[in-house]
């Protein structure tokens, strides 16, 4: 199917899409920040044997509007919300890597009722001091385009040495960073800065897995075994990864989300 955008409350369009067949239960997959719905592209056919799968651009990113930032979890939270609700989607799993995660952690929290299972790749419940992401945030607003960003990212997403092959992979993520609109950064950088959940993700009732990269350092391994540790009952999957572990290791992620996602 090809992208849609809906009108989420606040006026800002969101882009979405589906894949697979319309009778298969919903799961829902969340992006990192500076990426768009296509970091997911390689793992589309394999879940798609199993579900029918929802794919959206955080506002700020891709084909979704760039309205004026700082944005807040809050925001981020409700935009998938008031997208369920656009599109009859009652209850559905839920896959979000790094700043998706954080936004899946946030769902768990206020809004259980409508997740199913949920899946929190490579993400934190806390990546302060505040500081510096103040830095991060002015140089975003100030810099004249993505280049010097978009090597930055790379470089804490990839091991050294797949990002020196290069490749297809790395110019896709590249591509998306460079495409990414400075004030979007900006404005989804806010909402990490200012995201605090330590304490609340003890409220998520739904069966969670906690999928951590060994050697990630956005967010910490560590950062995924207090996940595990506080959500109640999570399962933890450590991979030999950095941080994009769904492109690192695809196989490996692959199998951990299937075999928590499907009945054994």
């Amino acid at each position: 199917m090809q992208t849609e955008t809906f009108l989420a409350g606040d006026g800002a369009r969101i882009a979405y899409r589906w894949d697979g067949d319309a009778n298969l239960p919903v799961l829902t997959l969340s992006n990192s920040i500076g990426t768009t719905l296509h970091m997911w592209d390689g793992l589309v056919p394999a879940l798609t044997r199993h579900f029918r799968v929802l794919r959206f651009d955080t506002r700020g990113h891709g084909a979704s509007s760039v309205p004026p930032g700082p944005y807040s979890l809050d925001r981020l939270g409700r935009d998938v919300l008031e997208l369920f609700d656009a599109l009859g989607v009652r209850r559905a799993h839920f896959l979000g890597l790094s700043l998706g995660g954080i936004v899946g952690q946030w769902l768990g929290v206020h809004t259980p009722d409508r997740i199913d299972r949920l899946i929190l790749a490579n993400t934190s419940p806390y990546l302060g001091p505040a500081p510096q992401w103040d830095e991060r945030i002015a140089a975003a607003q100030t810099a004249p385009d993505m280049a010097e960003t978009a090597e930055t990212f790379l470089a804490n997403w990839f091991p050294a040495a797949m990002l020196q092959a290069g490749g297809p992979v790395i110019d896709s993520f590249r591509g998306m960073l460079l495409a990414t609109d400075p004030r979007g950064l900006a404005g989804a950088l806010a909402a990490v800065r200012d995201m605090d959940l330590r304490r609340t993700i003890a409220l998520i009732p739904r069966p969670t897995l906690v999928i951590a990269g060994r050697d990630d350092t956005v967010t910490a391994a560590s950062h995924g075994e207090q996940i595990a540790q506080t959500v109640p009952g999570a399962k933890l999957v450590m991979l030999p990864v950095v941080h994009l572990s769904n492109i690192e290791q695809p196989q490996a992620f692959q199998d951990a989300v299937l075999d928590f996602l499907l009945p054994q």
